[in-house]
C-alpha cells in the first residue's frame, strides 16, 4: 500500500497499522489504494449497518480508542514541529495569504512500495516538495475523525445508566412531577417503559393498575410488561421536582463548544483577551510551534470594556500573538476581531460592503472590526472547520446541555457541512440529545431543491426542516436595524443584511419549497420588513403559516402597530398566534442605545406563542437562568437598569408561561409537540428532576438549584436517580 510520503515514519507506522485492520473489512478492493480512495474510508465507516459499523475495533474498545488518539496526537504534534519553516523564511507552502499549493503524487506516480518511507528517506520528487504543517494535520484528522466517532460513541453508551424496560417514577411528596399538560398540570406518578411514557396518575393508580415489585408484587389484569412481577418503583428524593425535558429554542450549538479554548468570555479589556490568548497557545505546543495556524475564538464584549469602545487588530500584535492569523468573534457572533497578521491576508478592502461595516480609523485605516456581511470576507481566507473540530466542540456542548437539563436544542445557523456531520453521528446513533437544526441562507441560492429534509431522524434525535435568514444585525454591535437612530449613535439606524426584494424572494422561495423559515429580526425596521414579506405570502398560501410554523427569532424591538400586526397575522386561523416568537430575555441596558420610550411590549401578551432560547454562547447554556430572568426580569446578581424590582417588570412571566416556553412552546416551534414537551403518555420520555421546586421557591433559589439526572428516550444520560 502507498501512503502519503510527507508523513513522518512515526506517523506512517501509525496509520499503517490501523489502515490494515480496516481494510480487511473491505476485501474485495485490493492494495493499492488512490488518494480518493482513502479519503472514503470515513464515509464508509459512518454508513448505518455498514461492515466497519459491526467490526471495527475502533468502535467497542475505549482502551484502544484512548490509546491510539494519544499516541496520533503526540505524532502529529511530532511531525508538525519537525515540518516547521525555517526561521526567517518570509513565506511558508501554507502561508494563509497564499494559501495552499501542496500537491500529492497519484498512485499512477509509482507501484506499491514495500519500503516504509521515512523523515531521513526522500526521494528527488520528494526533496521538491515544500512540507507544511497542514498536510500532516489533515491526514491524521481522517484517522481521528474515527476514532473520535468512536470516542463519543462510548461516552454516549458509558454515560447511559441502565434502568427497567418499564419502571414509574414517582414522588412521596404530593404532585411534584410538573408535565405541562393542561388535563393534568401535575401528577405523582408517571411510568414509563423503554423509550416512551406510557401512564400517569397517583401511587396508588399507579400500583393497582400496574403492581409494584416491591411492595404488591404483579397484580391482575396488569399490562404484560408488568404483569409477572410487578413494576419498578424509583421515587424522588426529598425536595426534588421533575419536568418534561428542557429545550433551547434558539443558541449555537457548536459556537458553545468552541468557545471553551480559547476561553475569553467575560473578558474585561483587550489585554486581558490578548493575554488568554497568549496563555492559551503557551499551553498547546502545536500551536505554539506553528506561526502559521490560525487560532478562532469568541465571547469578546466590548460593552465590558473601558469606554465601551472595539478593540483594534493592534491588541492582537503582543508577545508571541505577533505574525499569527487571529480571528475573534464577538459573542452574538455579529462582528469580527481579527490581528494585523489577518489584515495583511484580506489585502485590499472594499470601501463599502452592502448590509455590513468596516470599521476604520480617522485615517480610513481598517482597523480590525469586520461587523455582520463584512466578516465574510473574513470567512472566505480562513481553513474551513474540519470534522474532528466539529466534534470536539459538540462533545464539550452536549456534556454541558445535559447537565443542566437540555434534552432538546434547536441550532439557529447550521451550515451544509454542520448538517451532514450531525446526519453521520445520527446514522450512528451517537447524539446523546435532539437536534433541530436551521440552515443558514444568505442568498437566493434554491437550497430546498438540492437538500433533502430529515424528519425524526435517526429515532427521532434529528431534524432539519427549517432554512434560517437573518435580516439585521444586533444591537451589541449597533447593527440592529431601527427606525430611527440609536440614542449613542446619532447617524446610525443599524444594519439590514438583506435588501427588501431579496428578503421577500427568499422568504417566497423557501416558504413555498416546504421549508420553515425562520427570520433573525431585532430591531423594529427588521420585524417591520418581514411582517411585510409574511403578509405577502399569505395570498399565495393562506394555510402556510399554520403548516410551515414560520418564526421571527428574537423580535425584540417592534411598534405598537407592529404588534398589533403580528397578532393579527397569527390569527389568520384560529385564536393561537402562528408566527413562533423566541425572545431572549436578556436583562441589558437598552434604555441607553434604544432610549427608554422605545422598549417594547412583548407580542405574546397579544396572543403569540413563545418559545425561549438562551442564544448561547452569546448567554450561558443553563436554561435555569434564562428561567429566571424571565420571571424576575433582574440578572443574576438581582439587579436591573430599572433597579431591583425589574427591567420592566410588568413584562414578566409568569413561572408556568416560562416553564412552557422551554418546555411545550420550544417543541412546538420545532414540529415536536407531539413527541416531547410535556410528560404525556405516549411522548418520549424525556425528563429532568432538579433538586428543587422551581415552581415554588423564592426567585434567589432558582439560580442555586441544580440538575439532579436528565433522561433522554427514558436512559438516565446525566446524573442519577
Amino acid at each position: 500500500m502507498r501512503y502519503d510520503r510527507l508523513f513522518d515514519s512515526k506517523v506512517e507506522d501509525l496509520i499503517f497499522r490501523y489502515q490494515e485492520r480496516w481494510i480487511k473489512l473491505f476485501p474485495e478492493k485490493p492494495a493499492p489504494w488512490t488518494k480518493g480512495e482513502k479519503a472514503h474510508w470515513l464515509d464508509e465507516l459512518l454508513k448505518p449497518n455498514g461492515r466497519a459499523t459491526k467490526k471495527s475495533i475502533l468502535m467497542r474498545d475505549w482502551n484502544n480508542i484512548e490509546r491510539l488518539r494519544q499516541e496520533l496526537e503526540e505524532a502529529m504534534q511530532t511531525s508538525m514541529s519537525l515540518r516547521r519553516r525555517p526561521a526567517g523564511s518570509p513565506h511558508s507552502q501554507n502561508d494563509p495569504a497564499k494559501g495552499s499549493q501542496t500537491t500529492e503524487s497519484s498512485s499512477s506516480d509509482s507501484g506499491p512500495s514495500n519500503e516504509q518511507p521515512s523523515a531521513s528517506k526522500k526521494s528527488p520528487k520528494q526533496l521538491n516538495r515544500k512540507p507544511g504543517p497542514e498536510i500532516a494535520r489533515s491526514r491524521v484528522h481522517v484517522v481521528l475523525s474515527a476514532i473520535f466517532i468512536g470516542l463519543i460513541l462510548a461516552v454516549v453508551r458509558r454515560s447511559s445508566q441502565p434502568l427497567p424496560d418499564t419502571w414509574a417514577l414517582c414522588s412521596k411528596e404530593g404532585s411534584m412531577i410538573y408535565t405541562v399538560d393542561e388535563t393534568r398540570p401535575t401528577v405523582e406518578c408517571i411510568v414509563t417503559h423503554k423509550e416512551r411514557i406510557v401512564d400517569w396518575g397517583t401511587v396508588e393508580d399507579v400500583r393497582e393498575r400496574w403492581g409494584d415489585k416491591d411492595v404488591t408484587g404483579p397484580v391482575s389484569g396488569a399490562p404484560l410488561w408488568s404483569a409477572k412481577a410487578g413494576l419498578k418503583f424509583k421515587y424522588l428524593k426529598r425536595g426534588q421536582a421533575a419536568f418534561p425535558g428542557f429545550a433551547d429554542a434558539h443558541a449555537h450549538v457548536l459556537q458553545w463548544g468552541a468557545t471553551r479554548e480559547p476561553d475569553i468570555l467575560g473578558s474585561p479589556s483587550p489585554n486581558d483577551v490578548s493575554q488568554r490568548i497568549v496563555k492559551y497557545i503557551k499551553a498547546n505546543p502545536a500551536i505554539l510551534n506553528d506561526t502559521s495556524m490560525w487560532i478562532y475564538g469568541l465571547g469578546w464584549d466590548q460593552n465590558l470594556f473601558p469606554g465601551g469602545q472595539y478593540p483594534t487588530a493592534a491588541d492582537l500584535d503582543i508577545d508571541i500573538l505577533k505574525g499569527r492569523p487571529i480571528v475573534l468573534a464577538r459573542v452574538d457572533s455579529h462582528a469580527s476581531w481579527v490581528s494585523p497578521r489577518v489584515l495583511e491576508v484580506l489585502g485590499d478592502l472594499p470601501d463599502h460592503v452592502d448590509g455590513g461595516a468596516i470599521i476604520r480609523d480617522e485615517n480610513g485605516k481598517a482597523t480590525g472590526i469586520f461587523v455582520d456581511n463584512a466578516m465574510d470576507l473574513v470567512v472566505a481566507k480562513q481553513p474551513p472547520w474540519t470534522d474532528v473540530q466539529r466534534l470536539q466542540a459538540f462533545r464539550v456542548t452536549a456534556r454541558d446541555a445535559l447537565a443542566h437539563g437540555l434534552t432538546s436544542i434547536h441550532d439557529a445557523y447550521s451550515s451544509l457541512a454542520d448538517v451532514k456531520f450531525f446526519k453521520k453521528l445520527a446514522d450512528h446513533g451517537a447524539l446523546p440529545l435532539r437536534l433541530n437544526l436551521m440552515v443558514g441562507a444568505e442568498t437566493e441560492t434554491p437550497w430546498n431543491q438540492t437538500m433533502e429534509k430529515l424528519i425524526g431522524y435517526g429515532n427521532e434525535r434529528l431534524d432539519v426542516r427549517s432554512i434560517k435568514l437573518v435580516a439585521d444585525g444586533a444591537l451589541g454591535s449597533w447593527g440592529a436595524a431601527l427606525l430611527e437612530p440609536y440614542s449613542d449613535q446619532p447617524d446610525n439606524r443599524g444594519l439590514m443584511r438583506s435588501t427588501t426584494e431579496s428578503l421577500h424572494e427568499m422568504i417566497r422561495h423557501f416558504a413555498k419549497g416546504g421549508w420553515q423559515v425562520n427570520v433573525h429580526c431585532i430591531g423594529d425596521r427588521a420585524n417591520n420588513e418581514v411582517l411585510n414579506a409574511f403578509e405577502s405570502i399569505l395570498p399565495e398560501d393562506p394555510s402556510g403559516l399554520g403548516e410551515h410554523r414560520h418564526r421571527i427569532e428574537h423580535a425584540q424591538i417592534l411598534t405598537p402597530a407592529d404588534i398589533k400586526r403580528l397578532t393579527d397575522l397569527g390569527r389568520s386561523r384560529e385564536n393561537k398566534g402562528r408566527i413562533r416568537l423566541e425572545n431572549l430575555y436578556q436583562v441589558r441596558a437598552t434604555d441607553k442605545r434604544m432610549g427608554s420610550l422605545r422598549a417594547h411590549k412583548h407580542p405574546y401578551r397579544h396572543g403569540a406563542r413563545l418559545a425561549l432560547g438562551s442564544d448561547f454562547p452569546v448567554e450561558g447554556i443553563n436554561p435555569l437562568l434564562g428561567f429566571y430572568a424571565a420571571v424576575t426580569r433582574l440578572d443574576v446578581k438581582g439587579n436591573s437598569p430599572h433597579g431591583d424590582g425589574g427591567w420592566y417588570p410588568e413584562e414578566r412571566l409568569s413561572r408556568e408561561e416560562a416553564l412552557h416556553g422551554m418546555t411545550l412552546g420550544a417543541a412546538y416551534a420545532g414540529y415536536h409537540d407531539d413527541i416531547i414537551g410535556s410528560l404525556t403518555p405516549g411522548k418520549r420520555a424525556d425528563i429532568v428532576i432538579l433538586d428543587n421546586d422551581i415552581m415554588r421557591i423564592p426567585p434567589a433559589e432558582i439560580l442555586r438549584t441544580k440538575v439532579s439526572a436528565t433522561i433522554v428516550d427514558g436512559a438516565i444520560a446525566f446524573g442519577q436517580l
